[in-house]
């Protein structure tokens, strides 16, 4: 395996669909061990397509399983579950997100794990917490309606929408990257191990920053405003001559700049545009003055003339469009890794979005099929991880 800063890190990943699959691989890209312990059939999220990747397998497991290896696992099985208590207890890192309890009658909980491997972190990732809000499913959708992200999301004359992707589920994977380095850090200092809790739920109220800052300040919730912000103006989508782009204005001197580029610079001695303030509250007005002006040519160009002014705007982009944007900026947004079982074929996936200037990520294997690593004679470390003191 290659040498990564989480090199010599094992875990022990009895995760599946999104949140969890997602931090793990994260955590295999720096170099962890990932064991992806799996039940007969797998993960669901094989069985979820079309679409298929280049090795005909579903890209929603490959988007999220690179840099793993896979076990089949039976944990309604005793035998089953006694493999599964031996690769925990020798385990850095276990990674869950069964509903609170199941893990425990499985005889593999935290007290269980801890009790012959103390150095263990245990994360679990839940929907809504352990307590009383434990029996609740976690899915996405639900979390993002009932956690306020729905209400302040879609056309204010229009239905409640959602975001366009498991937001809540990514952000809740990367909580639970942050809280097992946090964890595995205060390892170094005691030598012990500790439990580290994240839930959809509390993600997504923490990620909604200034919208939730506004309720807890004035006692009234924010309502949906579609592509406008509740506090700045102009900071929308706007239709220009053949297709739309963002004009995202934070200051006032944006905002004369802006108006120069458009051929309005007499709306800068508007009152009604002079300041942020007034432009929020006469934003309608506003539009229409700059959708008038932005009729007369296209969005490239009108983003190209911006751009160079230092007026943040773009266009609005479809997914391929915003890969082939990343990659022009030399971000290189596309990782490639030869495929296992396809001769010829290359896994492609997005990388790794965390930089380190001395270590960077590797990607090393495709997603594992099914069981690809059942019996391996890594499996048989029967002692838990040296002692970090």
């Amino acid at each position: 395996m290659d040498e990564g800063v989480l090199s010599g890190i094992r875990v022990a990943d009895f995760s599946r669909v999104l949140a969890g699959p997602y931090a793990t691989m994260l955590l295999a890209d720096f170099g962890a061990d990932v064991v992806k312990v799996e039940p007969p059939g797998g993960d669901e999220t094989r069985h979820w397509h079309p679409p298929v990747d280049a090795a005909g397998r579903s890209s929603y497991f490959g988007g999220v399983n690179r840099n793993k290896r896979s076990v089949v696992i039976d944990l309604t099985d005793a035998a089953g579950r006694a493999e599964a208590f031996r690769l925990a207890t020798t385990a850095d890192i276990v990674v869950e997100n069964f509903r609170p309890g199941v893990m425990t009658r499985f005889g593999l909980g935290d007290d269980e794990v801890r009790a012959v491997n103390p150095g263990v972190v245990y994360c679990s990732i839940t929907g809504f917490g352990a307590g009383q809000g434990g029996a609740l499913a976690g899915y996405d959708l639900l979390v993002q309606a009932v956690g306020g992200l729905m209400s302040i999301t879609g056309d204010p004359l229009g239905e409640p929408a959602k975001a366009g992707v498991a937001l809540v589920d990514v952000l809740t994977a990367q909580n639970a990257v942050a809280g097992v380095l946090l964890a595995l850090r205060d390892r170094d200092r005691t030598g012990l191990g500790q439990r580290v809790e994240v839930n959809l739920m509390q993600s997504l109220l923490s990620a909604l920053t200034n919208q939730a800052a506004s309720t807890l300040a004035t006692g009234s919730p924010p309502r949906r405003l579609g592509n406008r912000h509740p506090s700045i103006a102009p900071y929308a989508v706007f239709p220009a001559r053949d297709r739309d782009l963002v004009i995202a204005v934070g200051n006032d001197r944006q905002f004369q700049t802006l108006v120069e580029v458009l051929g309005v610079p007499e709306l800068a001695d508007d009152p009604r545009y002079a300041v942020n303030a007034e432009r929020v509250a006469h934003r309608d007005h506003l539009h229409a003055e700059l959708e008038a002006a932005l009729a007369r040519d296209t969005a490239a160009s009108w983003t190209a003339r911006l751009t160079a002014a230092r007026v943040p705007a773009g266009l609005v982009n479809d997914v391929a469009e915003a890969i082939a944007f990343a990659g022009s900026l030399g971000l290189h947004p596309v990782v490639e890794i030869p495929e296992t079982h396809a001769a010829g074929a290359v896994h492609r996936s997005i990388a790794d979005p965390i930089g380190l200037a001395a270590s960077a990520p590797a990607y090393r294997t495709p997603p594992p099929a099914l069981g690809e690593h059942d019996g391996a004679d890594w499996l048989d470390r029967t002692t838990p991880p040296e002692d970090p003191r």
